[in-house]
């Protein structure tokens, strides 16, 4: 079921020749994050906001619904919750119960899990861990294991945990403390058993609860030319491609890790392209990146195990676009502000939806 609206995007960039139809959502709050919640039936649409008002410090999260039946799209709260701080990591998942679940993790240290109704997205209940149990300081990312109520949870302060769900509430393990001495920035769920993270001078790691004790596997940014100074702002993993991971970061860097060939990354855009061979998406920060499983290749005829597919980033210089190994990049949007996330529909890939920094949410349609 596709979102129809009247209206498009401007840039300057690469265009698709049938640009998306946009619908444009004015806030009166900060957006820090926005994500699709899991569908819970062919006729209802919700989406999941983690707000944040300036005028009174205060933060919050939000499910609104989305009705593609009327002819004015509009989005409509259903429920909210009240952080202890402003959220710093949102994700979502549905529980093997069918359940969609919230994850939430703060600038104080504390994670939220939220339990919706498979019915009217209220939300039923919430599990917490209070700050500083699991890091000192902010947590920097939070992501949930596809179908499953387990957590994996990174800090600047070097810490790595786990966090699942039990019959009696949470339980939570550290899986790995730097001691500060290496800072993550970002994380991934691979597979049952293994995830991924990064961090700064573009380093990624990979982990497996296999074999404990620290990542099995680390990439160092030393491809950079010295510019090592950079950060892995977001990364994700293709559910058929596992052993590759794809990061977004600093100077409009987006590049692939193949765990094949672990110190030769596969550079999409920005730095590390020599001659400007590669064409960049945009030169600021990648806030988000996502593999895109609605835009076909362009290389059809070279479809294999290493070729990466097509993904799609936001940035803070306003770029929304699809991005290609050895293709030059597509813009669906271009703002004249930052955009710092997005969301694709798992389950109408062609729908998306964005945050814009100036208090107002996009829901794109591709043709």
């Amino acid at each position: 079921m596709a979102i129809t609206a009247a209206g498009t995007g401007t840039g300057t960039g690469t265009a698709l020749r049938d640009p998306p139809q946009i619908h444009r959502f004015p806030q009166t709050k900060y957006i820090d994050a926005v994500r699709w919640l899991p569908q819970l039936s062919a006729f209802d649409r919700f989406t999941v906001l983690s707000l944040f008002d300036s005028d009174s410090n205060t933060p919050s999260l939000e499910i609104h619904s989305l009705n593609p039946q009327s002819q004015t799209l509009t989005l409509t709260p259903q429920s909210t919750f009240s952080p202890p701080s402003r959220i710093s990591s949102l994700k979502t998942s549905q529980t093997p119960t069918h359940k969609p679940l919230i994850a939430a993790s703060t600038f104080s240290g504390s994670l939220h899990l939220l339990f919706a109704n498979a019915v009217d997205a209220s939300l039923e209940s919430e599990c917490s861990v209070p700050a500083k149990e699991l890091h000192v300081g902010a947590v920097s990312c939070v992501d949930v294991k596809d179908g499953g109520a387990e957590c994996v949870t990174v800090g600047e302060d070097g810490r790595v945990n786990l966090v699942g769900v039990t019959g009696s509430g949470l339980s939570c393990r550290r899986v790995f403390d730097s001691d500060g001495l290496v800072s993550y920035t970002t994380a991934k769920w691979a597979s049952p058993v293994e995830f991924a993270t990064g961090g700064y001078g573009f380093s990624l790691q990979w982990w497996d609860q296999r074999k404990p004790g620290g990542a099995v596997s680390q990439f160092k940014g030393n491809w950079t030319q010295g510019t090592t100074s950079g950060i892995v702002h977001s990364i994700d993993i293709h559910p058929s491609r596992k052993h590759t991971c794809l990061a977004g970061g600093s100077l409009g860097t987006v590049f692939a890790w193949d765990l094949r060939w672990q110190q030769q990354p596969i550079i999409l855009s920005g730095i590390g392209a020599g001659d400007a061979a590669i064409p960049s998406a945009c030169e600021s920060e990648v806030w988000e990146v996502q593999y895109d499983c609605y835009t076909k290749s362009t290389n059809m005829g070279n479809i294999s195990s290493s070729r990466i597919l097509p993904a799609i980033i936001c940035s803070e210089d306003g770029i929304l676009a699809v991005v290609e190994q050895d293709e030059e990049p597509i813009e669906l949007l271009a703002e004249p502000c930052a955009i710092n996330s997005f969301d694709i529909d798992r389950e109408n890939p062609s729908d998306m939806i964005c945050s814009l920094e100036w208090e107002s949410i996009a829901i794109l349609t591709r043709p």
